[in-house]
């Protein structure tokens, strides 16, 4: 990959992807969606345009964790790596967690901050959005 492009998968390797450019939106949920789906009181995502995630090994297994999303992950270990859902048509989400150096790409946001863990408390002063956050 380009200095501008990111590398990720699974703990087991048997997922690998490529992702060019920069994420629309990087942030931390605090659903309960996503703690049950992670097992993790908060989960951070990057937010792509999907023609810019590209596997390059097994393709994420998906599970409908509602009516309109799904949830990918590798059937071998476990590990979440994507989401998807009607309501945001095109676009995909990658758990930040997931990528080679997770440390480069660092969330700008906290949403469905109204589910929060009383016991998870972020001193990073950014912004909190009780639900998703306005796309504009």
């Amino acid at each position: 990959m380009d200095q501008q492009g990111r590398e990720g998968g699974c703990q087991c390797g048997n997922i690998r992807y490529e992702i060019g450019g920069e994420p629309m939106l990087a942030a931390i949920c605090h659903c309960s969606m996503c703690r049950r789906a992670n097992a993790a009181p908060v989960v951070a995502w990057a937010m792509y345009a999907q023609e810019q995630v590209r596997f390059t090994r097994a393709l994420p297994q998906e599970y409908a964790s509602s009516a309109e999303a799904r949830r990918g992950f590798c059937p071998r270990c476990g590990t979440q790596i994507s989401f998807t859902a009607d309501f945001l048509p095109g676009l995909i989400d990658i758990t930040i967690g997931s990528l080679d150096q997770p440390e480069a790409l660092k969330p700008t946001l906290h949403y469905w901050h109204s589910k929060h863990l009383g016991w998870v408390e972020f001193a990073d002063g950014l912004p909190r959005h009780p639900e998703l956050p306005p796309f504009e």
